[in-house]
């Protein structure tokens, strides 16, 4: 799928606050308020975001975010969004700076060792206290690889599909 046609997973709504249609959703922007600088939502399921909603507003509420969508004036209709993801066109990101990339961005990438050794495709990511680590699986093996750049990660080619690892293929 080209760019332009790509979404990105940024949050998910989790339940209902209040009685005027108002709803509590997971942000997984950095900071996590910038979820409502993205002015077009797309609602929907893992693969499937296919309601577009505009206009959305939100605020901090507590320790969490609420969020109120145009046309959800009550609970009841405002009940039958919850558990929805909410994604937003990946065009709508900012640029990355130099030597940072974004995770939806390297997966499906081929990674291959230093020597040229085939270890598989980044299935996804994850974050550690220490370091973000990547996913790497070939259809038999999954292999857990810290993404350090310079140590470990030696170079992303992001328009070309190649990263290439500092890692020790057996292991």
């Amino acid at each position: 799928m080209s760019e332009a046609g790509r979404r990105v997973l940024v949050g998910r709504i989790v339940g209902l606050y209040g009685v005027q249609g108002w709803l509590k959703i997971e942000s997984w922007t950095d900071p996590r308020t910038r979820i409502f600088d993205y002015r077009n939502w797309w609602l929907g399921a893992e693969g499937d975001a296919g309601r577009a909603v505009t206009g959305c507003v939100g605020r901090v509420q507590g320790k969490g975010l609420v969020a109120k969508m145009p046309g959800i004036e009550d609970r009841d209709q405002a009940e039958s969004l919850v558990g929805l993801d909410i994604f937003v066109d990946r065009s709508a990101l900012p640029l990355p700076g130099k030597d940072e990339y974004y995770w939806v961005d390297l997966e499906g990438l081929e990674v291959v060792t230093t020597e040229g050794v085939g270890l598989g495709r980044v299935s996804h990511l994850f974050a550690t206290g220490a370091n973000d680590v990547v996913v790497v699986k070939d259809g038999t093996r999954e292999r857990l690889i810290p993404f350090v750049q310079g140590e470990f990660v030696r170079s992303v080619d992001i328009s070309g599909g190649r990263m290439v690892v500092d890692w020790d293929p057996e292991f």
